[in-house]
């Protein structure tokens, strides 16, 4: 019996078409409203746009490479990706630069760092490789030890400060502990604990952490200091109307009023001139990637692939949440930019790389039915 071998291209084709067909439509019409966005955003930026077309394209590639990744080898890295993580924070806690108060960037010489950037994917990472080993004995115990895992970067972050990131990092890490299996019974016992502890919470914050809960609660406060932001946010949003005011149309955006309108609050730019219809358009192309996160999740080979698709999805909900939900003024302003829309490399790759994570688990379970 003779048997033929593949030809180059037939060897070459599974490492060339890593990519999901529905995940690629949602990242391909978020792109293209990207850049629709950016342009009008970015006409008083010199460069920003092409800068943002080159962060667009490298957190593509990413996406690729992530995607083309073993689902085996991506489980065998989580413990030294983790480990990496926590000591680049420790080494920012000590050597890292100072910038508006905040000590959250590393100076490699050739670039700066962001290490927090890394604990998003770094966490769910590790916290799935630790419950698929704790996958048929799982107790009380081994709840109490993720919580410390998570305890350690989220506390670390916290005190650079950057609660935005803190917050972001605890996310993406009890989404893999709820998903575990956390009873509920223990989830209300915490939430209720948290209430009781507000008081402790809030003498702990910084005086512009106090601030911005403050402005959350009344903006014309302080119209033209702390709440200048979200007033004009919201003015933005709601002068939109059902349609916009236009491409490259809105007053808000080009005369100035909108803070910060290419990075956290580029969903005013966009709410300004597409309006209510193109926030609908906009809010179902993430419901798309949402909701074939959670398709791809449920169906993981194993418990590991769970877990983590799990949490890169709600961690793609989240930034969308709290981003939306900020610059409409429903929550304070904490710094997480619009997935794959705001300007900004360092979030971009990781978004990126949580995407080509979820690919590699979908590709691992076609071959494993095959």
């Amino acid at each position: 019996m003779i048997h033929e071998q593949p030809s180059l291209w037939q060897r070459i084709r599974p490492r060339v078409f890593v990519f999901d067909g529905p995940l690629m439509w949602a990242l391909g019409l978020l792109v293209a409203l990207s850049l629709v966005t950016m342009y009008s955003a970015a006409l008083d930026y010199d460069g920003r746009l092409q800068d943002h077309a080159r962060n667009l394209m490298i957190a593509f590639a990413v996406t690729w490479i992530a995607a083309s990744l073993p689902l085996q080898w991506i489980e065998r890295s989580a413990v030294p990706v983790y480990a990496l993580g926590l000591v680049l924070l420790v080494a920012v806690a000590l050597f890292g630069d100072v910038s508006k108060g905040a000590r959250r960037w590393l100076d490699l010489g050739v670039t700066r760092i962001q290490p927090s950037e890394l604990m998003k994917i770094a966490m769910p990472l590790m916290l799935a490789w630790y419950f698929q080993r704790r996958e048929s004995a799982r107790g009380w115990a081994d709840f109490a030890l993720a919580a410390v895992l998570l305890a350690i970067p989220v506390a670390l972050i916290a005190r650079q400060p950057d609660l935005g990131t803190a917050l972001l990092v605890a996310a993406s890490g009890l989404y893999v502990i709820f998903f575990a299996g956390l009873s509920w019974k223990v989830i209300a016992g915490v939430l209720v604990a948290g209430v009781a502890a507000l008081p402790l919470l809030w003498s702990a914050m910084h005086d512009y952490q106090r601030q911005r809960v403050l402005t959350l609660l009344d903006p014309s406060s302080d119209p033209l200091g702390k709440g200048f932001h979200v007033i004009q946010s919201t003015i933005a949003v709601g002068s939109g109307g059902l349609f916009g005011k236009g491409w490259t149309q809105g007053t808000q955006t080009h005369l100035d009023f909108i803070p910060e309108r290419t990075t956290d609050f580029v969903f005013a730019v966009f709410s300004e001139e597409f309006g209510l219809a193109g926030n609908v358009a906009l809010l179902l192309v993430y419901l798309l990637l949402i909701g074939r996160g959670l398709v791809i999740a449920a169906n993981g080979a194993n418990v590991f692939a769970r877990l983590l698709a799990g949490a890169i999805t709600l961690i793609f909900f989240t930034y969308a949440f709290v981003n939306i939900g900020m610059v409409s003024g429903i929550l304070p302003v904490v710094g997480v930019p619009l997935p794959l829309m705001s300007y900004g490399g360092t979030a971009m790759v990781t978004l990126g790389f949580g995407a080509g994570l979820l690919m590699a688990i979908n590709r691992q379970r076609k071959l494993v039915q095959t």
